[in-house]
Order: structure tokens, then C-alpha cells, then sequence
């Protein structure tokens, strides 16, 4: 194993870790060394993904049923991460997303449910495993964020606002805590063809042949595609990088003239 990259010895949390990028990011990290706790909403998930991890990698994958939006169940899943494994180095904040709509119909619960999913979760996140961090003086964060924060997409004033809070939220974080040790940075993903997402599109009826046209790279992403830059990010190989938003996008969307 490339001495970089090996998290032997480290404990990992994963938030929306049941499915997608977090059941990708757990289990590669997992396969890493580090031992992980996912956390998400359903029970199910977390359960199937958890035994999957520890069958393939041999480390620990503890599911902790949270609601990451609920400041208690927060608290408790960190003090569980703690209590069973013993410490904390790595937070990936995955947990989000949002339904889009226009902004003249937007109604103030959504806004609201947009910050507090997309936000709020990974602000009640970071201070809980931050006080492990800071104490130690070692530990690494990755926010997940989109390309809507980067950007904006039109139909989702909300959820853009919310991922560009978020990616200033990480900066903030890296100047504050740099000083303890405690690198954050951010992944603000595109279209990724996580198992939901995929399903999301054929509901919407979206053919993802529309991806060779919007995406240089002519497809969607991968889940596994942006845990491999959560790995850069929390291994020694990001060392001396911490306050960045890197894109996981398949390329910037540009308009101009065709070329061929």
C-alpha cells in the first residue's frame, strides 16, 4: 500500500454513508485501513452497506442510525464513534441534496430545509468531531459540495446558496483550525451516477446520453470517482493542502462555438 494513502490506525465518519458517494467513500477508505462509522437516515442502507465494507477490507464499518439535521442525534453519533472506537481523525461530510424548483414559487420551508440538510448538518458535524480534532491537534475534513455552489444552477437558488455557504464554511474552518493541526477542504461534485441519482433520472426522464454533449468528458461520474479525491484529501498525500474546493465534474461546462 502506497505509504501516502494508508489511514491504518484511523477512524473515519461518513455522513449519508448508507449509499452512493458515502457508501464509495466509506468503504475506500475502509479499504485504506481506517476503520469508519456511516451514518445516515435509513437503517436498511447503512446495515447492508456496513456488512459489504467490513466482508471486503476486514476493518470495522460501524452503522450509527442519525438524522444529521438533528443536533442531539449528532452529538450522540460522534460520542458513539468515540465510545466504540476510540477516536475520531477523518469527518467527510457527504449528507445532502435538494429538490429544485424556481425561484418565484420557492416557499420559505424549502429554503430553510435546503440550509439545514446542505449546512446546518455539516456546522453540527464539524464542531462535534472538531473538539476530538482540535484536541489531538491532527485530523482532516471534507465537505462534499456541487458544482451548483460553484456555478449556481437555475432551479435551485437554495440548494446553490446552501453548497456555496458551504464551501465558505470549509474555508473558514481551515484558517481557524489550521493552527491545531486540522486540515478541511471541499469536493463540489457534478453529475454523478450514484444509485438514486440514476433513478432520479429516469423518473425525470432525463437520457443520460445528454452528458456527451454538457460534460467534456462526454458521461457522468462515479461515486467511486469522487471518493478517490476524499482519499487525496484526508491522506498524508493533501498534507500541505487544506481551505480548497476541488471540482469532481468531468470538465467545465462552456458555451462558444462548436469545435470539433
Amino acid at each position: 500500500m502506497d505509504k501516502l494513502h494508508d489511514l491504518t490506525g484511523r477512524v473515519a465518519i461518513v455522513t449519508g454513508g448508507g449509499t452512493g458517494i458515502g457508501a464509495a467513500t466509506a468503504r475506500l477508505l475502509a479499504e485504506h485501513g481506517a476503520d469508519v462509522v456511516i451514518a445516515a437516515r435509513t437503517e436498511a442502507d447503512l446495515e447492508r452497506t456496513s456488512a459489504a465494507v467490513e466482508e471486503a477490507t476486514g476493518r470495522r464499518c460501524l452503522p450509527v442510525r442519525t438524522d444529521v439535521k438533528d443536533e442531539e442525534q449528532v452529538v450522540r453519533m460522534v460520542r458513539r464513534t468515540v465510545d466504540e472506537l476510540g477516536r475520531v481523525d477523518i469527518l467527510v461530510n457527504n449528507a445532502g441534496g435538494s429538490r429544485l424548483g424556481p425561484l418565484s414559487a420557492l416557499p420559505t420551508k424549502a429554503w430553510d430545509s435546503g440550509f439545514d440538510l446542505n449546512v446546518r448538518s455539516a456546522y453540527f458535524c464539524t464542531r462535534e468531531a472538531g473538539r476530538h480534532l482540535v484536541a489531538q491537534r491532527s485530523g482532516t475534513i471534507v465537505n462534499i459540495s456541487s458544482d451548483a455552489g460553484v456555478n449556481g444552477v437555475k432551479g435551485g437558488a437554495h440548494y446553490a446558496s446552501a453548497k456555496a455557504a458551504l464551501q465558505m464554511f470549509t474555508s473558514v474552518t481551515a484558517a481557524e483550525w489550521g493552527q491545531y493541526g486540522v486540515r478541511a477542504n471541499c469536493v463540489a461534485v457534478g453529475a454523478i451516477a450514484s444509485e438514486r441519482a440514476v433513478e432520479a433520472w429516469r423518473v425525470a426522464g432525463i437520457d443520460t446520453s445528454e452528458f456527451t454533449t454538457r460534460v467534456p468528458l462526454g458521461r457522468p461520474g462515479t461515486p467511486e470517482e469522487v471518493a478517490n479525491a476524499v482519499l487525496f484529501f484526508v491522506s498524508d498525500a493533501a498534507s500541505y493542502v487544506s481551505g480548497q474546493t476541488l471540482c469532481v465534474d468531468g470538465g467545465p461546462d462552456m458555451g462558444g462555438i462548436r469545435v470539433t
